[in-house]
Protein backbone atom coordinates (compact mmCIF):
# COMPACT_ATOMS: atom_id res chain seq x y z
CA UNK A 1 0.00 0.00 0.00
CA UNK A 2 2.96 2.54 1.13
CA UNK A 3 4.12 2.26 -2.81
CA UNK A 4 0.89 2.66 -4.34
CA UNK A 5 0.78 5.74 -2.80
CA UNK A 6 4.44 6.94 -3.35
CA UNK A 7 3.29 6.39 -7.47
CA UNK A 8 -0.46 8.07 -7.20
CA UNK A 9 1.74 11.55 -5.23
CA UNK A 10 4.29 10.90 -8.41
CA UNK A 11 1.84 11.13 -10.55
CA UNK A 12 0.17 14.21 -9.61
CA UNK A 13 3.26 16.02 -9.31
CA UNK A 14 3.86 15.10 -12.87
CA UNK A 15 0.80 15.87 -14.21
CA UNK A 16 0.93 19.61 -12.66
CA UNK A 17 4.57 20.16 -14.17
CA UNK A 18 2.61 19.51 -17.29
CA UNK A 19 0.61 21.55 -17.29
CA UNK A 20 1.93 24.70 -16.25
CA UNK A 21 5.26 24.22 -17.61
CA UNK A 22 8.88 25.24 -15.78
CA UNK A 23 8.20 27.99 -13.11
CA UNK A 24 11.23 30.54 -11.46
CA UNK A 25 12.02 29.34 -8.02
CA UNK A 26 11.94 32.85 -7.07
CA UNK A 27 13.65 35.15 -5.32
CA UNK A 28 16.61 34.71 -2.78
CA UNK A 29 15.47 35.25 0.55
CA UNK A 30 15.89 39.20 1.30
CA UNK A 31 15.61 40.20 -2.71
CA UNK A 32 12.77 41.37 -4.89
CA UNK A 33 11.71 40.54 -7.65
CA UNK A 34 12.30 43.22 -10.64
CA UNK A 35 8.22 43.71 -12.13
CA UNK A 36 7.88 42.23 -15.30
CA UNK A 37 8.20 45.88 -17.25
CA UNK A 38 11.82 45.55 -15.56
CA UNK A 39 12.96 42.84 -16.84
CA UNK A 40 16.95 42.58 -17.14
CA UNK A 41 16.10 40.01 -20.26
CA UNK A 42 13.45 42.96 -21.93
CA UNK A 43 14.18 43.14 -25.33
CA UNK A 44 14.86 46.52 -27.27
CA UNK A 45 12.27 46.40 -29.46
CA UNK A 46 9.87 46.77 -26.28
CA UNK A 47 11.34 49.79 -24.99
CA UNK A 48 8.80 52.88 -24.78
CA UNK A 49 9.38 54.92 -27.72
CA UNK A 50 11.02 58.80 -27.16
CA UNK A 51 7.94 61.10 -26.52
CA UNK A 52 7.93 63.26 -29.68
CA UNK A 53 8.62 67.14 -29.06
CA UNK A 54 5.45 68.58 -29.49
CA UNK A 55 6.19 72.01 -31.87
CA UNK A 56 3.72 74.79 -33.53
CA UNK A 57 3.47 76.46 -36.46
CA UNK A 58 3.20 80.10 -37.02
CA UNK A 59 2.82 82.81 -39.82
CA UNK A 60 5.17 85.83 -39.99
CA UNK A 61 3.53 88.65 -42.60
CA UNK A 62 6.75 90.30 -44.33
CA UNK A 63 7.06 92.43 -47.90
CA UNK A 64 7.32 91.71 -50.90
CA UNK A 65 8.24 94.44 -53.96
CA UNK A 66 6.19 96.36 -51.68
CA UNK A 67 3.32 94.22 -50.42
CA UNK A 68 2.80 91.86 -47.56
CA UNK A 69 3.93 88.70 -47.54
CA UNK A 70 3.12 85.61 -45.68
CA UNK A 71 6.05 82.89 -44.40
CA UNK A 72 5.80 80.27 -41.76
CA UNK A 73 7.79 78.97 -38.49
CA UNK A 74 7.59 75.93 -36.81
CA UNK A 75 9.51 75.66 -33.26
CA UNK A 76 8.79 74.06 -30.07
CA UNK A 77 5.84 74.98 -28.47
CA UNK A 78 5.25 77.34 -25.70
CA UNK A 79 2.28 78.90 -24.42
CA UNK A 80 2.81 82.77 -25.40
CA UNK A 81 2.93 81.80 -29.21
CA UNK A 82 1.53 85.11 -29.60
CA UNK A 83 4.59 87.03 -28.26
CA UNK A 84 7.19 84.51 -30.14
CA UNK A 85 5.53 86.02 -33.03
CA UNK A 86 5.81 89.20 -32.60
CA UNK A 87 9.91 88.72 -31.67
CA UNK A 88 10.75 86.44 -34.50
CA UNK A 89 8.90 89.26 -36.62
CA UNK A 90 11.34 91.66 -34.75
CA UNK A 91 14.00 89.65 -36.49
CA UNK A 92 13.16 89.68 -39.54
CA UNK A 93 13.53 87.59 -42.62
CA UNK A 94 15.86 84.46 -42.40
CA UNK A 95 18.56 84.41 -44.89
CA UNK A 96 16.94 82.12 -47.70
CA UNK A 97 13.89 84.57 -47.64
CA UNK A 98 15.84 87.89 -47.80
CA UNK A 99 17.81 86.01 -51.01
CA UNK A 100 14.23 86.01 -53.24
CA UNK A 101 13.54 89.63 -52.25
CA UNK A 102 11.28 89.24 -49.20
CA UNK A 103 11.69 92.18 -46.65
CA UNK A 104 10.77 93.75 -43.59
CA UNK A 105 9.55 97.75 -43.13
CA UNK A 106 10.08 97.63 -39.09
CA UNK A 107 13.29 99.32 -38.04
CA UNK A 108 16.39 96.97 -37.16
CA UNK A 109 16.59 96.31 -33.79
CA UNK A 110 13.31 96.98 -32.38
CA UNK A 111 12.17 95.32 -29.18
CA UNK A 112 9.51 93.73 -28.17
CA UNK A 113 8.32 95.51 -24.60
CA UNK A 114 5.24 93.83 -23.61
CA UNK A 115 2.22 92.40 -25.45
CA UNK A 116 -1.23 92.01 -23.47
CA UNK A 117 -3.95 90.38 -25.20
CA UNK A 118 -7.40 91.45 -23.40
CA UNK A 119 -11.21 90.86 -24.95
CA UNK A 120 -10.05 90.42 -28.69
CA UNK A 121 -7.69 93.27 -28.51
CA UNK A 122 -3.82 93.10 -28.38
CA UNK A 123 -1.64 96.01 -27.52
CA UNK A 124 1.62 95.69 -28.40
CA UNK A 125 4.24 98.44 -26.92
CA UNK A 126 7.58 98.60 -28.94
CA UNK A 127 10.92 100.49 -28.32
CA UNK A 128 11.34 103.51 -29.80
CA UNK A 129 13.43 102.37 -32.42
CA UNK A 130 9.88 101.18 -34.24
CA UNK A 131 8.97 105.09 -34.65
CA UNK A 132 12.70 106.45 -34.45
CA UNK A 133 12.54 109.27 -37.84
CA UNK A 134 9.25 107.98 -38.82
CA UNK A 135 5.82 109.80 -39.88
CA UNK A 136 2.49 108.28 -39.46
CA UNK A 137 2.67 107.35 -44.01
CA UNK A 138 6.01 105.47 -42.95
CA UNK A 139 5.17 103.42 -40.28
CA UNK A 140 1.85 102.18 -41.86
CA UNK A 141 4.04 99.36 -44.05
CA UNK A 142 5.52 98.27 -40.30
CA UNK A 143 2.01 98.33 -38.46
CA UNK A 144 0.41 96.01 -41.32
CA UNK A 145 2.89 93.77 -40.64
CA UNK A 146 2.32 93.36 -37.32
CA UNK A 147 -1.25 93.50 -37.33
CA UNK A 148 -1.39 90.78 -39.77
CA UNK A 149 0.79 88.67 -38.02
CA UNK A 150 -1.28 89.21 -34.22
CA UNK A 151 -4.50 88.09 -36.13
CA UNK A 152 -3.98 85.20 -37.28
CA UNK A 153 -4.68 83.72 -34.14
CA UNK A 154 -8.30 83.51 -33.06
CA UNK A 155 -8.28 85.50 -29.91
CA UNK A 156 -6.96 88.85 -31.49
CA UNK A 157 -9.04 90.87 -33.42
CA UNK A 158 -7.47 93.65 -33.68
CA UNK A 159 -3.97 95.75 -32.59
CA UNK A 160 -3.39 98.49 -30.16
CA UNK A 161 -0.01 100.36 -30.44
CA UNK A 162 2.16 101.79 -28.09
CA UNK A 163 6.01 103.35 -28.39
CA UNK A 164 7.69 102.90 -24.56
CA UNK A 165 4.36 102.94 -22.88
CA UNK A 166 2.77 105.78 -25.35
CA UNK A 167 0.07 105.91 -27.92
CA UNK A 168 1.57 105.77 -31.01
CA UNK A 169 -0.13 108.15 -32.60
CA UNK A 170 0.75 110.68 -29.80
CA UNK A 171 4.29 109.60 -30.12
CA UNK A 172 4.06 110.47 -33.55
CA UNK A 173 2.83 113.71 -33.01
CA UNK A 174 -0.31 112.78 -35.35
CA UNK A 175 -4.29 113.97 -34.80
CA UNK A 176 -5.66 110.77 -35.84
CA UNK A 177 -7.37 108.88 -32.82
CA UNK A 178 -5.92 106.34 -31.32
CA UNK A 179 -7.56 103.09 -31.64
CA UNK A 180 -7.72 99.49 -32.98
CA UNK A 181 -6.06 98.49 -36.11
CA UNK A 182 -7.92 95.82 -37.76
CA UNK A 183 -6.71 93.69 -40.93
CA UNK A 184 -9.03 95.61 -43.13
CA UNK A 185 -7.49 98.94 -42.48
CA UNK A 186 -4.17 96.91 -44.42
CA UNK A 187 -6.42 95.37 -47.35
CA UNK A 188 -4.39 97.73 -49.94
CA UNK A 189 -1.50 96.47 -48.43
CA UNK A 190 -2.02 92.87 -49.67
CA UNK A 191 -0.76 91.74 -53.40
CA UNK A 192 -2.85 90.92 -55.90
CA UNK A 193 -1.96 87.20 -55.65
CA UNK A 194 -0.57 85.90 -52.56
CA UNK A 195 1.22 82.72 -52.38
CA UNK A 196 0.55 81.13 -48.98
CA UNK A 197 1.98 77.41 -49.43
CA UNK A 198 4.34 76.16 -50.28
CA UNK A 199 6.46 78.34 -48.22
CA UNK A 200 10.21 79.30 -49.05
CA UNK A 201 12.82 76.30 -49.40
CA UNK A 202 10.22 73.51 -48.56
CA UNK A 203 10.48 70.36 -49.56
CA UNK A 204 7.95 69.25 -52.26
CA UNK A 205 6.59 66.14 -53.80
CA UNK A 206 4.17 65.35 -56.65
CA UNK A 207 1.16 66.33 -56.61
CA UNK A 208 2.38 69.55 -54.70
CA UNK A 209 -0.67 71.47 -53.44
CA UNK A 210 -0.64 75.46 -53.59
CA UNK A 211 -2.51 77.61 -52.29
CA UNK A 212 -3.39 81.44 -51.44
CA UNK A 213 -5.44 84.54 -52.21
CA UNK A 214 -5.74 86.73 -55.30
CA UNK A 215 -7.84 89.26 -56.67
CA UNK A 216 -7.01 89.04 -60.92
CA UNK A 217 -9.05 88.80 -63.82
CA UNK A 218 -12.02 86.36 -63.96
CA UNK A 219 -10.58 84.80 -60.67
CA UNK A 220 -7.95 82.98 -63.32
CA UNK A 221 -4.80 81.94 -61.15
CA UNK A 222 -2.09 80.39 -63.57
CA UNK A 223 0.50 78.27 -62.18
CA UNK A 224 3.87 76.71 -63.04
CA UNK A 225 6.66 74.19 -62.02
CA UNK A 226 10.00 75.29 -63.03
CA UNK A 227 12.90 72.71 -62.68
CA UNK A 228 16.71 73.14 -61.66
CA UNK A 229 17.45 74.58 -65.18
CA UNK A 230 14.46 76.85 -65.48
CA UNK A 231 12.34 74.73 -67.65
CA UNK A 232 8.86 74.61 -67.18
CA UNK A 233 7.76 70.69 -66.11
CA UNK A 234 3.65 71.45 -65.09
CA UNK A 235 1.65 74.31 -66.28
CA UNK A 236 -1.60 74.44 -65.34
CA UNK A 237 -4.69 77.23 -63.69
CA UNK A 238 -7.23 77.24 -60.84
CA UNK A 239 -9.90 79.45 -60.26
CA UNK A 240 -10.43 81.68 -57.10
CA UNK A 241 -13.33 81.60 -55.19
CA UNK A 242 -13.70 85.28 -56.04
CA UNK A 243 -12.16 87.65 -58.96
CA UNK A 244 -11.90 90.85 -61.01
CA UNK A 245 -12.23 93.44 -58.07
CA UNK A 246 -12.56 90.98 -55.04
CA UNK A 247 -10.35 88.84 -53.39
CA UNK A 248 -10.85 85.05 -52.95
CA UNK A 249 -8.88 82.17 -51.95
CA UNK A 250 -7.55 79.42 -54.69
CA UNK A 251 -5.57 75.87 -53.68
CA UNK A 252 -5.02 73.24 -56.17
CA UNK A 253 -2.89 69.89 -56.34
CA UNK A 254 -0.58 69.81 -59.19
CA UNK A 255 1.75 66.94 -60.31
CA UNK A 256 4.86 67.03 -61.90
CA UNK A 257 7.49 64.71 -62.73
CA UNK A 258 11.50 64.94 -61.93
CA UNK A 259 14.07 61.98 -61.97
CA UNK A 260 16.19 63.28 -58.54
CA UNK A 261 15.56 65.61 -56.04
CA UNK A 262 16.42 69.17 -56.89
CA UNK A 263 15.74 72.85 -56.68
CA UNK A 264 13.12 74.18 -58.37
CA UNK A 265 10.69 77.28 -58.43
CA UNK A 266 6.66 77.60 -58.20
CA UNK A 267 5.40 80.01 -59.98
CA UNK A 268 2.20 81.85 -59.76
CA UNK A 269 0.90 84.79 -61.91
CA UNK A 270 -2.13 86.35 -63.24
CA UNK A 271 -1.73 86.62 -67.45
CA UNK A 272 -2.81 89.78 -68.80
CA UNK A 273 -6.36 90.60 -69.71
CA UNK A 274 -4.60 93.23 -72.46
CA UNK A 275 -1.37 91.33 -74.11
CA UNK A 276 -1.55 87.70 -72.37
CA UNK A 277 1.48 88.19 -70.84
CA UNK A 278 2.19 86.97 -67.17
CA UNK A 279 2.08 89.50 -64.88
CA UNK A 280 1.84 90.00 -61.01
CA UNK A 281 4.38 86.73 -60.85
CA UNK A 282 5.49 85.52 -57.59
CA UNK A 283 8.16 83.20 -57.83
CA UNK A 284 8.53 80.41 -54.61
CA UNK A 285 11.69 78.50 -54.59
CA UNK A 286 11.32 74.69 -53.18
CA UNK A 287 13.29 71.71 -53.25
CA UNK A 288 11.24 69.02 -55.93
CA UNK A 289 11.48 65.36 -54.89
CA UNK A 290 10.26 62.53 -57.47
Amino acid sequence: MRTIAMMVILAALTAGCAETGPRALGSAPGSESPPPSESPTRSASTSPSPTPTRTMTYELWFGYDGFLFVTHRTEPFTPGVGRRAVEALLEGPTDAERDVRVGTSINLGTRLLDLTIDDGVATVDLDATFAVDETLASVVDSLAQVVYTLTQFDSVKGVVFEVEGDPLFEYLGSDKVDGLQRRADFVDQLPFILVESPGIGERVSSPVTIEGTANVFEAVVSIEILDRNGDTIASTFTMATCGTGCRGSYKTDVRYEVATRQPGTIRVYEVSAMDGSPIHIVEIPVMLTP
